[in-house]
């Protein structure tokens, strides 16, 4: 599983962080991040639902 997040399209909403914290976190700046030693998910079954709940459609999860 390969994690990406457009920082660009990313507002800071959260919804990531909150649905799946065990993989996504919010820098200082509210954005969200993925945790270091994350970037594949870490087995998190909560991953595609957190990029479903991103308001703007910033993350996207595909198979590596």
């Amino acid at each position: 599983m390969d994690i990406a997040i457009d920082k660009d399209v990313c507002i800071g909403a959260g919804q990531c962080a909150l649905t799946a914290p065990g993989v996504f976190t919010q820098d200082d700046d509210g954005f969200s991040e993925v945790l270091p030693g994350r970037e594949d998910g870490g087995g998190g079954p909560l991953v595609r639902e957190a990029a479903r709940a991103c308001p703007v459609g910033a993350i996207t999860v595909s198979e590596a």
